[in-house]
């Protein structure tokens, strides 16, 4: 059983610059197929953005899409866990800040995400949200 950060977080996180328009990213996060990206300048992470951060505040605000940086819409990461803390720590800080998603920081640069999937996976496997993590997307 996994009892650290590394041992189930994605690494190699996608990281876009904020300068980016939405459009550029969201078609990265298609093509990757993945649910949200690391905002980043150089090693310096400024935030992050789902999926639902494109939709809720990239389309739904109105204006170009393309016109829009991303940097303007991500949520600003305040709560970060390092590669070698216990899973517990992960589950604390997202029940208590009430996010699904924490960058993964280790000598001040972002080196992975870890979601509430992967440790849903790994601390309760029977669960329906495990199940839905583990499964394949339904493109």
């Amino acid at each position: 059983m996994a009892t650290k950060i590394r041992d189930i977080m994605t690494g190699s996180p996608t990281s876009v610059s904020p300068e980016l328009d939405i459009v550029t990213v969201a078609r990265a996060m298609r093509d990757e197929d993945i649910g949200a990206v690391l905002v980043a300048d150089g090693d310096d992470l400024l935030g992050l953005v789902t999926d639902r951060d494109l939709v809720i505040r990239g389309l739904a605000a109105g204006g170009d899409p393309t016109d829009q940086k991303i940097g303007k819409i991500a949520s600003t990461a305040t709560a970060t866990v390092g590669p070698d803390d216990p899973l517990d720590k992960a589950a604390q800080i997202m029940r208590e800040r009430a996010v699904r998603r924490l960058p993964v920081i280790e000598d001040g640069r972002p080196v992975g995400i870890v979601t509430i999937g992967d440790l849903a996976m790994e601390k309760d496997e029977v669960s329906a949200l495990a199940d839905i993590s583990a499964a394949r997307p339904n493109t």
